[in-house]
């Protein structure tokens, strides 16, 4: 089983995830999930991975599996959405079956906090250029961009790559208006959330780094109080 954590809140796992990790005998995962459930792991056997190794617990998994243990690989958010069902269904093969368990991902999660930024049609895009070539996310950003589409931005800021975030804003400013709404979250659902709505010309005035998903909306969104919406189009 892939299992979505969702934000790492509690009160955001689904309870198919719950069930899996209880019936689990082993949970596999990076060290920083397997942190946000202690309760739920404990007296279990576990394999903790550190950051990029990926491909590794996958092995670890799947050789598990094979071996007859029920095995659980968490991952935060969506498993399918940039998180670790992908490959584990390629590292398993027709050896074992894949059972993939949907979280609560970033987009949904930051935009729940927002408002309604995504009433309509949106892209989702991750600035890490670890595994995707920069060239490559940079005509993601200008198609989704010339498209009008609401782009999410996963991964918008780390030390290694402090300035793609900026890249990625002039990009927008190439087809969208300076005043256009911009969603900004920080550990969305997790405790600690941090929410900001401002503009896509003063988006860079707010702090942004890896636990942050920003949000900029399309040619017809709006700040309507307190909260951001995308109109879907009824007549009202």
């Amino acid at each position: 089983m892939v299992v979505g954590l969702g934000p790492g809140n509690r009160d955001s796992f689904t309870a198919e995830a719950l069930t899996a990790i209880r019936e689990a005998q082993v949970v596999v995962g990076y060290h920083t999930y397997l942190n946000l459930i202690p309760d739920l792991i404990e007296g279990k056997e576990m394999v903790a991975t550190p950051m990029r190794g990926e491909v590794e617990r996958a092995r670890q998994a799947v050789e598990l599996a094979a071996a007859g243990k029920t095995v659980a690989v968490v991952s935060s958010g969506d498993p399918g959405i940039y998180g670790m069902a992908g490959i584990i269904i390629e590292v398993a093969g027709d050896r074992v079956p894949v059972k993939v368990i949907p979280g609560v991902t970033a987009a949904s999660a930051a935009a729940a906090s927002l408002g309604a930024p995504l009433m309509h049609d949106f892209a989702v895009i991750s600035l890490s250029d670890l595994l995707t070539p920069w060239e490559t996310i940079l005509k993601r950003l200008e198609m989704a961009a010339a498209g009008d589409f609401v782009i999410v931005l996963y991964n918008p800021r780390s030390h290694g790559r402090p300035n793609h975030i900026n890249t990625a804003r002039d990009i927008m400013l190439k087809y969208k208006a300076p005043a256009t709404p911009v969603g900004i979250v920080r550990q969305a659902r997790r405790g600690q959330e941090e929410r900001t709505i401002t503009t896509l010309d003063r988006m860079l005035d707010v702090e942004i780094d890896m636990l942050t998903t920003v949000i900029i909306g399309n040619s017809q969104t709006r700040v309507a109080g307190k909260y951001m919406l995308t109109p879907r189009g009824y007549h009202l």
